[in-house]
């Protein structure tokens, strides 16, 4: 790879000279580190950085599934499974499904994300006939009763499409549309938005020892690496968002390493989603052990990604990171 630039990211009305403005958003830098396999620690200003990695970090995103990227985006889980990690069994009746998506709307979600196969740690892999019968009923249902967004949660074309005809406007692949080759072409014959996203192994084997020469550089490449494949198969960058995959295949030190450092994935020029919500290295550094008990350690960590300049927060306590946004917004 070539050296790639974590911008030093400020906030603020009052800009110093040379100030450049972060993913055509409200934050901006004025310095970056450049990051390399072989340097750490070396600042650079804005200025010094190559113009088409500089354009890449700067440029403004366009708007996906209808949305804004200029302002941050709430994403809420619906999990229509038995088992997942948080909330399995919870939803997975069609009305308490619709219920749940409601509220999230009400509470100031802007897309709903359905899944249908738990990607907990140990997960196996559920039937693609039993994951549609779980999510399209739900998505056509939902799609009936509300203007917002839905994404779709798969990693399956036969899924995806089926949500699709349902009225899902957007795919969500945890595997990086790597696990169904038929999945990118799909969607992008259906010209709709995806989001590819970084996780070392699959679900039931992940977190057995996950490893890395260096996890900021290596997700960085892989999603970078995606991106490109992605644009070959026919989706335009500006389809595309990209998510580092907090906790897929991470241990602690890495899930850490990869929020100190999520600016450096505007270089790849797409919009960021950070999904962090209740998952286990919040309960362990936050003391918390109930997985539906985590939404403070959640809201937390995703604030501190929005300060990095995240598009897009996927959460299960909505109403409360609405909430929590709303405030940082104020004093910011």
């Amino acid at each position: 790879m070539t050296d790639c630039y974590r911008p030093l990211v400020q906030g603020g009305a009052v800009r110093p000279e040379g100030a450049t403005p972060l993913a055509g958003g409200p934050l901006w830098f004025t310095h970056a580190e450049r990051l390399g396999r072989d340097r750490r620690g070396e600042i650079v200003p804005a200025k010094d950085i190559p113009p088409a990695q500089l354009e890449r970090l700067t440029a403004p995103r366009a708007p996906v599934a209808g949305l804004e990227m200029t302002r941050p985006q709430i994403m809420g889980i619906l999990n229509v499974t038995p088992d997942s990690f948080s909330d399995g069994g919870r939803h997975n009746a069609p009305d308490a499904a619709l219920a749940a998506a409601r509220a999230m709307i009400e509470a100031g979600a802007a897309i709903i994300d359905v899944g249908g196969e738990s990607t907990r740690p140990g997960a196996a892999l559920v039937p693609e006939d039993e994951e549609i019968a779980r999510t399209a009923p739900v998505i056509r249902a939902l799609a009936a009763q509300t203007d917002t967004p839905i994404s779709i949660d798969t990693r399956k074309a036969a899924v995806a499409a089926a949500a699709l005809e349902a009225g899902a406007h957007l795919v969500n692949d945890v595997a990086g549309f790597t696990f169904d080759p038929a999945l990118a072409p799909l969607c992008a014959d259906r010209a709709v938005p995806v989001c590819v996203m970084h996780s070392q192994g699959d679900p039931e084997t992940m977190q057995l020892n996950p490893t890395y020469d260096d996890v900021v550089l290596d997700v960085y490449d892989f999603l970078a690496g995606r991106v490109t494949a992605l644009e070959r198969a026919g989706i335009p960058r500006a389809r595309i968002v990209i998510d580092p995959g907090i906790g897929f295949g991470k241990t602690q030190d890495h899930n850490l390493a990869l929020l100190r450092n999520l600016s450096v994935f505007h270089g790849i020029g797409c919009a960021i989603l950070l999904g962090v919500s209740r998952k286990r290295f919040i309960g362990d550094i936050g003391k918390e052990p109930r997985a539906d008990a985590r939404a403070p350690g959640s809201i937390a960590v995703g604030l501190a990604g929005l300060a990095q300049g995240v598009q897009i927060l996927r959460v299960h306590d909505v109403a409360e990171t609405a909430q929590a946004i709303r405030l940082w917004q104020a004093v910011r």
